[in-house]
C-alpha cells in the first residue's frame, strides 16, 4: 500500500481518491437490461480509469465562470485583488487567452520513485454542456515540494467553464517517475499465445453472456463477458 501525503490552504479542495457519482457524472442508476439507456458507469473500463486518481473540489463560495468572447479570455466571479498582497479572490488569472491559472497551493508527497501527473477530471467526458474546465496535463516529480498552479486550455469561442462550491474540477493520478518502457514486436509465440486467447474468450462469449445480455434503448447489444472475466481475474490476483 503506497501512502500519499498531502498538505494545502484551502479545506474546500479536499483532495481523496476519486469516486464515481450515479446518479452525477457517472450517469444516471438504470439497470443494465434491455431498454436501458447506456451510461458511463455501464463501461467498466472506464469506471475503473475514472476512480483510479485523486479528485479536486473546487474550495470557493462564489461560483466562477471562464468564457471567451471575441477571441478573448474573460473571468467573472472574481472579488478583486487583495491590496495588501495582490492575489486575486478566487486566485485565478489569464494566461494568454488561450490557457488560464488556478493558484491552487497543494503538496502533494508521493514516495520514491513516483511522480504526480495533473489530468481533466472524468465528468469532463461524460459532460454535455461544454463547461466542465479541462485541466492541462503536467508531470510533477516527487522532489518539487508544492503545487503553486495548474493550468486549463480555455473553452471555445462562445463556451463557458463553470466553477462551482463543492465540485470536482480535476484529477490526479500517481505513476511511475520515469517512463521505463521501450515499445518492441511481439514474438511469434507471444502473438500467437495471445490470439489464442482472444479466440478463447470469443468463443466462450456466448456462454459467459448467456444469462447478461442486453439491448440497449439505442439497439446496441450488450453483455457481461468483460465483467466475469474481471472479477475473476481479481479474484485470482487475491489468492496469489
Amino acid at each position: 500500500m503506497h501512502k500519499i501525503k498531502y498538505r494545502f490552504r484551502d479545506p474546500g479542495l479536499r483532495p481523496r481518491r476519486t469516486k464515481l457519482d450515479v446518479p452525477g457524472w457517472g450517469g444516471e442508476p438504470e439497470p443494465r437490461k434491455s431498454g436501458s439507456r447506456e451510461q458511463p458507469w455501464h463501461c467498466i473500463p472506464f469506471a475503473e480509469g475514472a476512480q483510479y486518481g485523486i479528485e479536486l473540489f473546487y474550495p470557493f463560495e462564489q461560483e466562477l465562470r471562464v468564457s471567451t468572447r471575441e477571441g478573448r479570455l474573460v473571468i467573472e466571479g472574481q472579488s478583486g485583488p487583495d491590496p495588501e498582497t495582490g492575489a486575486f479572490s478566487p486566485p485565478f488569472r489569464n494566461f494568454g487567452d488561450q490557457f488560464y491559472t488556478y493558484q491552487i497551493l497543494l503538496d502533494l508527497k508521493v514516495e520514491d520513485g513516483f511522480a504526480i501527473r495533473t489530468e481533466p477530471h472524468p465528468r469532463f467526458y461524460t459532460d454535455t454542456t461544454d463547461t466542465v474546465p479541462i485541466a492541462v496535463p503536467a508531470l510533477l516529480r516527487g522532489w518539487w515540494p508544492m503545487m503553486f498552479f495548474m493550468v486549463f486550455k480555455a473553452p471555445s469561442e462562445g463556451r463557458t467553464h463553470i466553477f462551482r462550491s463543492g465540485e470536482p474540477f480535476a484529477q490526479i493520478i500517481v505513476i511511475p517517475e520515469e517512463p521505463d518502457f521501450q515499445l518492441v514486436e511481439m514474438s511469434e509465440e507471444e502473438a500467437a499465445e495471445r490470439e489464442l486467447q482472444a479466440r478463447r474468450i470469443y468463443k466462450a462469449r456466448s456462454t459467459l453472456s448467456a444469462a447478461s445480455q442486453w439491448t440497449s434503448a439505442t439497439n446496441t447489444v450488450f453483455d457481461g463477458t468483460y465483467r466475469q472475466i474481471h472479477r475473476a481475474a481479481i479474484a485470482k490476483n487475491r489468492q496469489k
